[in-house]
């Protein structure tokens, strides 16, 4: 027996090991385990992130123009404005806000030189009534009452017009006779040979011959006759 020789032992270790799986499968989760405390304790020394915070990250805040500085003005007593900055406040002009700009005042026009109108002078208070007293063949004879409805005795004349008529004859019944200017047509104008007095009244009767019973034209003193 002395002469054989013993065989050389052999290592078990990965024999052991290949026999033996759950050695592996406990190391793994010996390894996880102190990962897992390690990742612990590295978040747990992190400050925390405010509530409502998003991870992600904010956004580039965009460049603002510059404000002006505001300049200060004294106060005013009557005014509580605000004050005013340079370039875009606009300043009082002297114009008012109706004027627009660039706009003129008229220039005032030179007075008028015309003298004051002259107010109507008052009627002479002579008033003449026409009427027809009679009328026949080829022609007619009529009147014209005339009135003074003014203060004192006037003289007055009337203006018959009549159109291709001839005059006959005028009179006055019971005072003086006046003086006769026949007209252009067949019309004559007739002036008193008295006043009349105040409140008073004359009757002109005339005789027309081949001529209308209604005038074209009465006046005594200028004022239309009533009556036609």
């Amino acid at each position: 027996m002395s002469g054989m020789r013993r065989a050389a032992r052999q290592s078990r270790g990965p024999i052991a090991i290949t026999s033996s799986p759950w050695i592996v499968v406990c190391a793994g989760v010996v390894v996880m385990v102190v990962l897992l405390f390690v990742a612990l304790g590295a978040y747990r020394g992190r400050s925390p992130a405010p509530e409502g915070a998003s991870a992600l990250p904010s956004a580039v805040p965009l460049p603002q123009a510059p404000v002006p500085p505001t300049v200060s003005t004294p106060a005013s007593p009557r005014s509580s404005a605000p004050p005013l900055l340079p370039g875009l406040s606009p300043r009082a002009s002297g114009l008012p806000s109706s004027v627009a700009a660039g706009s003129r005042t008229p220039a005032a026009g030179p007075t008028s030189s015309r003298p004051p109108t002259r107010a109507p002078e008052p009627p002479t208070g002579m008033s003449g009534r026409y009427r027809v007293v009679q009328s026949f063949d080829g022609g007619f004879i009529g009147e014209v009452l005339i009135v003074n409805a003014s203060g004192g005795a006037r003289g007055w004349t009337v203006r018959l017009d009549f159109s291709g008529g001839r005059l006959v004859t005028t009179w006055v019944e019971g005072v003086p006779q006046g003086t006769v200017r026949p007209a252009d047509g067949g019309g004559f104008t007739y002036v008193s040979g008295v006043d009349v007095p105040a409140g008073g009244s004359a009757a002109l009767r005339f005789h027309v011959e081949r001529a209308s019973t209604r005038p074209q034209g009465c006046t005594v003193d200028g004022v239309r006759c009533t009556g036609f």
